[in-house]
């Protein structure tokens, strides 16, 4: 019981803010939320690292505390995804079945302890992290049966319970988008495709499902594309 009434008492909370445009509308949300927010993001070697510049963009805009974690050295242990090794990005849609060449083994679940790590060291209450129904098919640590088993371990990993709160982990990329532009959110801010070039390339499973979440809302995506 304590544990429930502490953490609706307590509004600090760890954003896992890897700078795409699914965690800058959940870390607009938290604070939307009345959240004190403290924001995480990792270096683990992705090729898409441009997106952590945004992420630190944005946070100084928005005068929170944000770390960027290098985790690179664990690449010495995981290989075979075509976000960390010289293997080619995949185009095409997002549920295709080349898209899994994207899977970093193991990744989320190292993220989020980490997280947690860090939760229980500020006292934070929570860590919120942007997991969506579009990545289902692809990417087994974005399954709701992977967040509820991990928010479970971690209700008992230390003497203090952190909740995995995933606040889009039912709906499409097009819904957070719809939720985020009720927010006014500026998208110019963040970075989704898979290449680090200087414009986006259009034809990555991450830039295809951008795309269409921007098509079923009527807007325009304000990022510049190669075509």
């Amino acid at each position: 019981m304590s544990s429930k009434i502490n953490r609706n008492i307590n509004k600090k909370v760890i954003v896992i803010y890897s700078g795409g445009m699914d965690s800058f509308t959940v870390l607009n949300r938290a604070i939307k939320d009345d959240k004190e927010v403290y924001a995480l993001s990792f270096d683990y070697g992705q090729r898409h690292v441009k997106e952590l510049q945004c992420a630190s963009d944005v946070c100084e805009k928005l005068n929170i505390p944000h770390k960027v974690i290098d985790i690179t050295t664990i690449n010495q242990l995981l290989a075979g995804s075509s976000l960390t090794d010289e293997i080619d990005i995949p185009e095409g849609h997002y549920e295709a079945e080349t898209m899994k060449s994207t899977v970093v083994p193991n990744r989320n679940m190292i993220l989020l302890s980490l997280a947690v790590g860090y939760a229980v060291s500020v006292g934070a209450a929570q860590v919120y992290y942007g997991a969506h129904s579009g990545d289902h098919a692809i990417y087994p640590d974005c399954r709701p049966e992977f967040v509820e088993k991990m928010n479970d371990v971690c209700q008992i990993a230390n003497y203090e319970a952190v909740e995995i709160f995933s606040p889009y982990l039912t709906v499409t990329k097009s819904d957070i988008l719809t939720d985020g532009l009720k927010m006014a959110l500026d998208y110019s801010q963040t970075w989704t495709c898979y290449n680090g070039r200087e414009k986006a390339c259009g034809k990555c499973g991450a830039c295809q499902e951008r795309l269409e979440a921007f098509h079923d809302n009527n807007v325009e995506d304000p990022l510049a594309y190669e075509s």
